[in-house]
């Protein structure tokens, strides 16, 4: 199985995960249509399933002019949008433990409310899709949920393997290091993060995939716990006072 990121809009990726022996992809969070038909035609690929991680319309765009162009495609999110019909032509609602599959390969679907009410990842063979609530050193915003409800689905999805790659919905990295250096201004590893990610932005490649490992160095929203940065406060409190930072920063 192999994972293209597609750049699309200012700063979004979607991405095509591609059974390479079928010539079968899925498509993640496909803001706009055109880069992604572009992809899927120059690698002679069939798009057999959508996957939305939440609603926002620089997530979803481009699925309608996607079925327009290639005949209706199984577009999946989650059970709470589908209920909340917030997702034009959404044809699957998934809820976490519920079996599903691409091409004979389990999907494991978390929901990891907070940023959304209704977002959620998928992961498959190692590789995780995070939409906006993970990011390369960084968090989404919470916009619909509770500061701990954001809080409880960033410890969900740090208890993943560590050689977890994460494919996430933005290029943030070179902002959300910078703040992560405020938080920890020693750190040696978020240090050089930094220096990596601006020497490959500096080349116009993705800073995409981040692993768990990573992460779990360089990304101060899901080091609430660590003693340097809760400073003694509680998890809950520790997460808000980074994310209320973040928000100013």
């Amino acid at each position: 199985m192999k994972v293209i990121p597609v750049p699309v809009l200012t700063d979004n990726y979607a991405y095509l995960v591609v059974d390479e022996a079928s010539g079968s992809a899925v498509v993640v969070d496909p803001s706009q249509h055109l880069q992604v038909l572009s992809e899927l035609q120059q690698r002679a690929l069939t798009l057999e399933q959508i996957w939305l991680t939440h609603h926002h319309w620089d997530h979803v765009g481009g699925v309608g002019p996607l079925c327009d162009a290639l005949g209706p495609v199984p577009i999946y999110a989650s059970a709470h949008d589908l209920g909340e019909r917030r997702i034009p032509g959404q044809t699957h609602g998934l809820q976490e433990g519920e079996p599903h599959a691409f091409q004979g390969r389990e999907v494991r679907v978390l929901e990891i409310p907070g940023h959304t009410l209704g977002a959620i990842a998928y992961a498959i063979d190692g590789e995780l899709f995070s939409g906006d609530t993970l990011f390369v050193a960084g968090c989404g915003r919470v916009f619909e949920g509770t500061m701990a409800m954001m809080q409880q689905s960033l410890e969900k999805l740090r208890q993943l393997p560590p050689e977890t790659r994460v494919w996430c919905g933005h290029e943030y990295t070179l902002q959300n290091l910078r703040y992560a250096l405020t938080v920890e201004p020693d750190s040696e590893a978020v240090r050089a993060a930094l220096a990596q990610a601006e020497r490959v932005r500096s080349e116009g490649r993705p800073t995409v995939p981040s692993t768990i490992g990573d992460e779990l160095l360089i990304n101060p929203f899901l080091r609430f716990d660590a003693p340097g940065v809760a400073r003694g406060r509680g998890e809950v409190e520790t997460f808000t006072a980074l994310r209320e930072g973040k928000d100013r920063f």
